[in-house]
């Protein structure tokens, strides 16, 4: 399929700026916040747009993925789903919608808690009290021994999520954090992993429930608690 003109297509911002970055760019080389601004100067929150790819498959490196990156420069790495066929993108937009009952049941299992940082949903982040989690279900891929890769869906807070930019998980990765754990926290994941999920003790289950309760709940159990 031939690709429109970035210039000239009338299409949303996001498949613009795909276009852009596959005929400007090129695969496989850097572009700047300035040069991505320059080039669409009248949208606000462009960088935005060009994350969305990410979803599609597109692999867009940071300094945070890529240490030879400044913090203002960004790797076109690799081209997603193309984006401005409609075609496949309406089908790549069908593969990632989630059921709300698949969803509903991947939180459960994961405590409503962030699987990468631990924080439940509605909580404050420590460094920032008016920043709160929002969780989400994540698809994500898992490197195996054998180099193959699955996907897994896993809960995350959309801080974390954006952080990952869809990087795989590798088992040889995690089995050498586990060397780095002390008896009593290996066993603690033999256990987790022997039930199928990670083992949420009363205390979680509670505060997870008063983060979803209004101010005057949330009050009405400090007064209990104080008593």
């Amino acid at each position: 399929m031939t690709e429109p003109d970035w210039r000239t297509y009338s299409g949303g911002t996001m498949i613009r700026s795909a276009l852009w970055l596959v005929q400007v760019v090129g695969e496989g080389n850097e572009f700047t916040k300035n040069q991505l601004r320059e080039a669409f100067p009248t949208v606000s929150q462009i960088d935005r747009r060009v994350r969305d790819l990410r979803k599609y498959g597109w692999e867009l490196l940071t300094s945070s993925e890529d240490a030879s990156l400044t913090q203002d420069e960004q790797r076109f790495s690799k081209r997603g789903v193309p984006v401005w066929d409609n075609d496949s993108r309406r089908a790549a937009d069908q593969r990632m919608t989630l059921p709300a009952t698949d969803r509903q049941q991947v939180l459960a299992r994961d405590g409503y808690l962030c699987t990468v940082c631990g924080i439940a949903g509605g909580e404050a982040y420590p460094e920032d009290s008016n920043l709160t989690a929002v969780l989400t279900v994540a698809r994500r891929k898992v490197r195996l021994a054998s180099g193959n890769e699955v996907t897994r869906l896993v809960t995350e807070c959309k801080r974390c999520h954006t952080g990952s930019r869809g990087r795989a998980v590798a088992v040889d990765d995690v089995v050498g954090m586990i060397g780095k754990l002390g008896p009593r926290d290996r066993q603690q994941l033999a256990t987790w992993l022997a039930s199928g999920r990670r083992t949420v003790s009363d205390l979680d289950r509670i505060w997870n429930a008063i983060l979803r309760l209004p101010p005057e709940g949330k009050s009405e159990i400090a007064d209990r608690l104080g008593e």
